[in-house]
Formats: C-alpha cells, structure tokens, sequence
C-alpha cells in the first residue's frame, strides 16, 4: 500500500498547471455489476442478536454508500452489502420482531449527501443525493434527523425540504434547523414526531444537529443549548410517552446530548430515553443512566447498529389493563418497578449478506427479497446513468490515507510545485484508493467535495513555507492557535481529527496485546476492533485492526527547492481553509502587508473533485 497524502499533490500539480486548464478526459467502462456474493470469505456474527421488547436498527453518515463495497482489499469485503440486500434485510427483521411480538423501529441520524459517485455524480444542473434519496425514501424509516451536510448547499436543503421530508409524513426531522422559503423560516422537516409503535408504545422523538455554523445561507442552525429553551421543546416534551427517542446528527460522546438529556430528565426523571447519534464517523456508546443508552453507528454503511431495549409494558395496556392512568408521574408506566436500571444491549454489524444471512436465518436462496432486488437494480441502473464506471486508468496498488507510511516515490516528481506551494486539509480526502481499475465512482469516493483552488501570488518563499507548520499548530506558541483553527473547522463540519483518533487508539491497544495476542488473532480479518463505555462487547465480528499512520490535518506539496527567503512563489490552496490560511498568513508577514480576501484570485476551474482522475489519466495508463 502507498499513502494517499502524496498522490493527493500528484494530482494537484497535473490538475492545475501553470496553463491552468483542463486535461483530455478519455477513458473506457468498466462493468460494476452487483456481485451476487462477497468476493472473499467472510467470518460470521459471533452470536445472535439480543432480543428486547423494543428494538432498533440503526443508520448513519452514509453519504451516497448505498452500492455496497466492492473493492476486494479488506476491510471492504466486510461492508460489501448493497442497499438492496440492507432492504431485503429489513424486511425479514420486520417479519421476525412480529414473530416474537415485539417492536422494530429504524432510525437514521443524517448526512445522506457528499460521498459517492450515486450522491455527487449528478449531471449539470442536478442536485446533489436527490436520485440517491429516492432508494432512502423506499426503506419504511420511523424516525430521521437532517445532518451538516444537508446543509452546505441550499439547493440540497430545499431538496430535502420538497422532496424528501414529505415521504414520511413528519417523521423527518429537524429539531433546530430552518430553512427560509419565500421569506419564511420554517423547519426543513419536523420539530418532533409524536407516534406509537406496533405494539402500542408512545414515542416522543426529536432529531438534534450539533452546533454546526459552516450552513448555507437561507438555512440557520440554532445551538442546542437555546433550542432545548424554546417554548415548543417544553410542550413537546410535557406530556410523558413510554420512551423518548433522540435521534440526531451529534456525536454521543464529548458533545451536547447531555443538554438535551438533561432537559428532558428534569421533566421526567424515569422515562426511557434512546439516543441515536452520528457525525463522527464513529462506533461508540454510553449510557447517560441506567434508563438510557446513546449509541453511534459508525460510517458509510460500514455499519448498522443494533439496540434493543427491555422496556415496561406500553402505559395505554395498564390503563387497559387497570383501569388507571400512571401518565405524568415519571415513571415510565411500571409502577413501582420504574426505578430499576433497564436492560439494554447494542451491536455494530458489519452490512454484508453473511451477516445479514446470519441474523435472519435465512440461506443464499431464500434472503433476497423481490423489493430489495429491485432496489439494487435500481441503483445499478443509476450508475450507469451517471456513467460511473468510466475509468480514468488503473491503479497499480492500494493508495491509503492512514494504513502506511507516506512513501509515494512514483509521485513525488509531480507533487513538487514550481514557484508555487498547495495546500489543503487532509479531510478533503476522504476514502482510500485500491488497485484496479480507477473509475469516476472512485474519484468522487476519494475526493468528494467540490472545493475550489485559490491563490495568492507573489507570496516571499519564506513566508509561504511556514504556513504549513503554523496551520498544523507546530510548537508551543501555536498550540492555542491550533486548537482555535481545529474548533472553527468542527464547527463547520470537519470530523477527521475525532476519527482519525478513534482509529488511532484502535491500533495502540492493538499493539499494547503483544505478539501473543496478535498471533491467536492471525485468522480475524482486518476490521474495526470497538473499545466503547457500554458493558459487553459491541462488535458483531471480532476483527483485527489496521495499522494507522498519523497524518496532520493540513498537507502541503514539497517546496521548490533553491529559492531565497524572499522569491515570490504562488500560495495554493482550497477555498474551504481560506479564512483559517490568511489569518495564518497575516501572523508570519514579516514585511507590514496584511492580507485580505482581496488578494485571493481564482487559481484554476478545475475543482477538487477532478484532479485525481486527472492525474489517473497521466500516470496510471
């Protein structure tokens, strides 16, 4: 495996010559047929799933990644179900949950947008995920919360807002995010969602987004700590159902569900309440108190959570039952019995057809269902629509972004600027690249934002040079600047620094088992390996990690080499960390000039998301 950091420059340099014009863009299809059945041999659960009287499925950040992963390296083997086998899936938990008489809900926590050639590959004039949505629309979802990425774009906002909300009839939800229409602002879904499940259970649900600021104009996101003092929240959460459900677009560690927790304690003290979070990209719970359970499931369909809950009898069988109403009380309708912690469990499942095969007791035959077949037809259909299988060349090996050291000799020679020095944060790439053919999907995959290249000219060498270093906080003096940059680039959305670090723990624990441990883990497959706060073990598979290589969260070219001090060379870099850059730029000038978006011109048209197909043009044919 090659590191992905340098070809990322590689790229860059070709995409965006000194002429500043676009590349020759042709190429051949490669066929990217469904596989029927995993390409590798896949390890199955370890053990059934633990069954409650209230259970949940849980999807989050899957951002496009509804094809499946069809690489043959691992870990994508692990993740190589498609959304058409996740649909077949759902339908025979659905049966089994009314086999065993108990509820089934499935919940998604946002980010549906940016990620894959089905979300982004959109011809001109589209917009972005709206073909996708229409397979996330077919899933009988309960209860959905709007992610950060729905939002970058307002035309995506008012897509979700016409198109997608709709479908499910108050059930898509936008706790504290608005969009503005005709002057008005209104939420892009719904405030909270009030239902009972099959078995009679009151839900109350909300859907939170963290406070995220990097939003479109015409959409506004109010901060947690206010939303949960609106006059609508109070009467929404007055009266006390079975179980509140907190579904959200916000991490359940080292965020503010706490906020929201807590609000809702303080009105009902025993009341079940299920969290279901996302944006990090992460697998992680905890529990709040012995009557909750906050659970994350992870990324890009690489994970479906699972939880299940024993809850008391719904409160409308007492009444039923009894002749007596327990609402109001806090209790949770269990009478006497409400104080006692709940019995919870959760799982992370890898989404392919052994696991799926697996929990439903259902053989290669007898798994898929008319409905998801027609799904992944559907959506093998869309890609040819979007001609995603066009390939720009071939890959020679895997390119990761963390799973080994930064050794890229073969692209070395084009990442080295002339005069000029590029730079960008390492979250612009957000999937690896493995050997084979190299196609529009995976350029989109790898590289699925749409940012532009700017450029200041005539920036002194010297100056330029120590941009890099600054940005990434290198030194003591810098480190309160660091952590200033690293909470403005959270707040608009970049998660990289909490995963990489998830991954990065992953691999230290790894290596502190010792070699003993290693070698009677010789026989797992690569994989996530979940350390979280819940009791018990949270992998579905046991797996062994893969190795990690920190990276920091800014990347530059090599600098040209032999210039003075003070030669004027180009500043490169992508419109996402322009303002981060020139506050950088201003702290290093050394000669009075203080810099200024009016310095900043346009430095190509050609964007992020099609220089690396640029280069696979050049260098991989």
């Amino acid at each position: 495996m090659r590191s992905l950091i340098l070809l990322v420059f590689a790229g860059v340099a070709l995409a965006c010559g000194d002429d500043h014009a676009h590349a020759a863009r042709d190429g051949h299809v490669h066929d990217h047929s469904k596989r029927e059945f995993p390409s590798a041999k896949l390890t199955p659960p370890s053990r059934p799933l633990t069954w409650g009287s209230l259970n949940i499925l849980h999807t989050t950040d899957s951002h496009g990644w509804l094809l499946g992963h069809q690489k043959p390296s691992f870990p994508e083997p692990n993740y190589s179900g498609d959304f058409g086998d996740f649909a077949s899936f759902v339908a025979h938990m659905k049966e089994l949950a009314i086999k065993k008489d108990v509820d089934l809900l499935l919940v998604d926590s946002g980010d549906l947008h940016d990620g894959t050639g089905l979300s982004d590959g959109y011809p001109t004039g589209g917009v972005d995920a709206h073909a996708s949505n229409e397979f996330f629309k077919q899933l009988p979802y309960d209860v959905l919360a709007i992610g950060n990425h729905e939002l970058y774009i307002y035309n995506n906002t008012l897509d979700m807002y016409t198109n997608f909300a709709p479908r499910f009839n108050g059930r898509y939800l936008s706790s504290n995010v608005n969009i503005t229409v005709d002057g008005v602002s209104k939420p892009v879904g719904s405030r909270f969602a009030k239902f009972k499940t099959r078995k009679g259970r009151a839900v109350t649900a909300l859907g939170v987004l963290y406070d995220f600021t990097g939003n479109d104009q015409n959409t506004t996101v109010q901060k947690v700590e206010d939303m949960v003092k609106e006059a609508w929240f109070a009467d929404a959460i007055k009266d006390e159902p079975d179980v509140f459900l907190l579904a959200g677009h916000m991490p359940v560690s080292r965020d503010n569900w706490p906020l929201v927790f807590n609000a809702v304690r303080a009105v009902h003290p025993l009341t079940p309440i299920l969290i279901l979070g996302g944006h990090t990209h992460i697998r992680d719970c905890l529990q709040l108190d012995g009557r909750s359970m906050s659970l994350e499931s992870g990324r890009y369909m690489e994970t479906i959570g699972w939880m299940s809950a024993d809850l008391p009898e719904p409160k409308s069988h007492h009444r039923r039952h009894n002749g007596e109403d327990h609402s109001g009380h806090g209790n949770g309708g269990s009478g006497s019995s409400a104080a006692k912690n709940i019995t919870f469990s959760r799982r992370y499942l890898d989404p392919n057809r052994v696991t799926f095969e697996y929990h439903t007791g259902q053989g290669n035959f007898s798994f898929d269902t008319p409905w998801g077949r027609s799904i992944t037809k559907g959506l093998e259909q869309l890609a040819k629509k979007f001609d995603l299988t066009f390939q720009y060349g071939t890959a020679p090996h895997d390119f990761t972004i963390n799973h080994c050291y930064a050794d890229c000799t073969d692209c070395e020679q084009y990442a080295r600027g002339l005069d000029k020095i590029m730079i960008t944060n390492s979250g612009s790439m957000r999937f690896d690249i493995y050997s084979g053919p190299f196609t529009k999907n995976d350029q989109l995959t790898a590289s699925p934002f749409a940012d532009t290249f700017l450029y200041i000219p005539n920036v002194p060498f010297a100056v330029a040079n120590a941009v890099l270093p600054a940005l990434n906080g290198a030194g003591a003096d810098n480190r309160k600047r660091d952590n200033a940059v690293e909470a403005e680039l959270w707040a608009r959305g970049y998660v990289g620094t909490r995963y990489r670090e998830w991954m990065e723990d992953m691999a230290r624990r790894d290596a502190e088992l010792g070699a003993e441990s290693r070698r009677a883990a010789a026989n797992l497959t690569l994989g996530y390996v979940t350390q979280d706060s819940c009791p018990g073990v949270g992998d579905d598979i046991p797996h062994t990690p893969l190795e990690f290589h920190a990276i920091p969260d800014f990347i530059a070219s090599a600098s040209p080499a032999g210039l003075a001090d003070d030669a004027p060379v180009d500043l490169v870099f992508v419109d996402f960390i322009e303002t981060q850059l020139i506050g950088i730029l201003n702290g290093l000038s050394t000669d009075g000039k203080t810099y200024t978006t009016a310095d900043v011109s346009k430095y190509t048209d050609v964007l992020a998301t099609e220089m690396l197909g640029i280069y696979a043009q050049q260098a991989w044919n």
